[in-house]
C-alpha cells in the first residue's frame, strides 16, 4: 500500500477502489484494515489540507533535499555499485570514496544478512560509523525503491523523521519503481 501511495498523484484520494488499487487486492475490508494498521504505526497520517510536493525533481535538485536530512548538512545517495548521483556537502572526490564505501557496506549487511537477523535479533538494516559516545558519523541507510536498490549515506546525526525524508522517498519511487 506504501508503494501505491508514493506513486499516487497529489490529486487522488482515499476512496474504496483507489485504497483497492494501492493495496493490490479485490478486499476493501482487508484494504482498510492495512491503511488502519499504517496509520497506527504512523507511516501514514491525514492533513486537512493536501500536501503538494515535487515528486519529479532533477538531480540538481536533490541535494537541497539531501541536505536537511543531516545535522551538519552532508549526504549522499549511490546506487548498489557505489556511484553516488546525488551529493550533499561532501567535495566531489570524498563523495566518490563514499560512494563506493557504500557498496561495500551494502554487501557486508547482506554477507551477514542471517547472523544480525537470526542470531543477533538486530531487524535494521542501517549500519553506520559511530563516535566513542555512540553517536553515528556515518550513517548507511539501504533504500528500495520498487526493484532498484539504492543508498543514502548521512553524515552527522540522520534526521529522517521528517518530511524532507517523504518528499525524497517519493521522488525515488517515482524515479525508479
Amino acid at each position: 500500500m506504501l508503494h501505491g501511495l508514493l506513486r499516487a498523484s497529489g490529486d487522488e484520494t482515499a476512496s474504496t477502489d483507489n485504497l483497492l488499487a494501492w493495496a493490490e487486492t479485490d478486499d476493501a475490508d482487508s484494504a482498510l484494515n492495512l491503511l488502519y494498521r499504517l496509520q497506527r504505526l504512523e507511516f501514514l497520517y491525514g492533513d486537512e489540507q493536501p500536501v503538494y510536493q515535487e515528486s519529479s525533481m532533477t538531480d540538481d535538485q536533490l541535494p537541497e533535499l539531501l541536505a536537511q536530512l543531516s545535522s551538519v548538512g552532508k549526504a549522499l545517495l549511490a546506487d548498489a555499485n557505489g556511484l553516488y548521483f546525488a551529493n550533499a556537502g561532501f567535495h566531489h572526490e570524498t563523495a566518490e570514496e563514499v560512494g563506493l564505501m557504500s557498496s561495500e557496506v551494502a554487501a557486508l549487511g547482506e554477507k551477514h544478512q542471517l547472523l544480525v537477523k537470526n542470531n543477533l535479533n538486530i531487524h535494521h538494516n542501517a549500519w553506520g560509523i559511530c563516535d566513542p559516545s555512540g553517536q553515528t558519523e556515518l550513517t548507511f541507510f539501504p533504500l528500495y525503491a520498487g526493484k532498484v536498490k539504492l543508498v543514502l549515506v548521512v553524515a552527522g546525526m540522520p534526521d529522517l523523521n521528517k518530511e524532507a525524508f517523504v518528499s525524497l522517498i517519493k521522488v525515488l519511487c517515482n524515479r525508479y519503481a
